[in-house]
């Protein structure tokens, strides 16, 4: 009996995995077919999409899976048409949540995020109620045994960054969101190798909550997560240390 529920245990474990994997397989497959819409299938010209496609590689995503992504972006595959959409609401205890979602039909999406804000206490707000507590910023992130630091920090002072951090054995460059991709190019041409880069959206103040209250929120966040069509949820939580 016990052998049989080891089995089942192994079994569940092996479905949450797959179903992981596949979630972040289609999440990294529809940002690589909206930058092949967006910018081009050239992954020589489009820089957007040179680091989608190192992200896809970077978790073992197949070549072919790749290739078919961006046929879909260039129109050279399937009549399916994805557009960037966010939303905008609110958590428990009046925090700010602002979600990235890429889709092919928004009707859905909208209806899919509705419920589940609903359903963890939360609720669905206007265009703009949330947006203004945030900042969106473009980060680079570079290993430290790439480049010299006062090389580096001085060529972020050069292109206008944001922000120059160093955490965790990583360079953190910010920039203004909608110059990201071209000053990546500018720094790959250099040349500097470039681990990864991403667009995030950093809150301007944050609501403090107490251990369970954020335990609830991270439950909400989590549920966004799970939908196929969410790229990425933002939130201004912050949880109060006990003294």
């Amino acid at each position: 009996m016990s052998g049989h529920s080891k089995w089942s245990t192994i079994k569940r474990k092996k479905g949450a995995l797959d179903q992981k994997r596949g979630k972040l397989f289609s999440s990294v497959g529809r940002e690589i077919t909206i930058s092949a819409r967006l910018f081009g299938g050239d992954i020589e010209t489009n820089a957007r999409l040179r680091q989608a496609v190192k992200k896809a590689k970077s978790i073992n995503m197949p070549s072919a899976n790749i290739e078919k992504a961006i046929k879909k972006g260039t129109g050279d595959l399937d009549n399916v048409t994805y557009e960037e959409v966010s939303y905008e609401g609110y958590g428990p205890n009046g925090i700010a949540i602002f979600i990235d979602t890429i889709t092919d039909n928004k009707n859905r999406t909208v209806a899919d995020v509705r419920h589940v804000l609903s359903k963890f206490g939360g609720s669905l707000g206007q265009s703009g109620s949330v947006a203004w507590n945030f900042d969106r910023m473009g980060i680079i992130l570079i290993e430290e045994s790439v480049v010299d630091e006062d090389k580096l920090f001085n060529l972020s002072i050069e292109n206008d960054a944001k922000d120059f951090k160093i955490e965790d054995g990583y360079y953190k460059l910010f920039f203004d969101h909608d110059i990201l991709y071209e000053k990546i190019e500018l720094i790959e041409k250099i040349p500097i190798e470039i681990d990864s880069s991403f667009i995030a959206l950093i809150p301007k103040d944050f609501i403090k909550v107490s251990k369970d209250e954020g335990e609830k929120v991270e439950k909400l966040i989590d549920a966004l997560d799970d939908l196929d069509d969410i790229q990425d949820v933002y939130s201004n939580y912050e949880i109060e240390e006990l003294s």
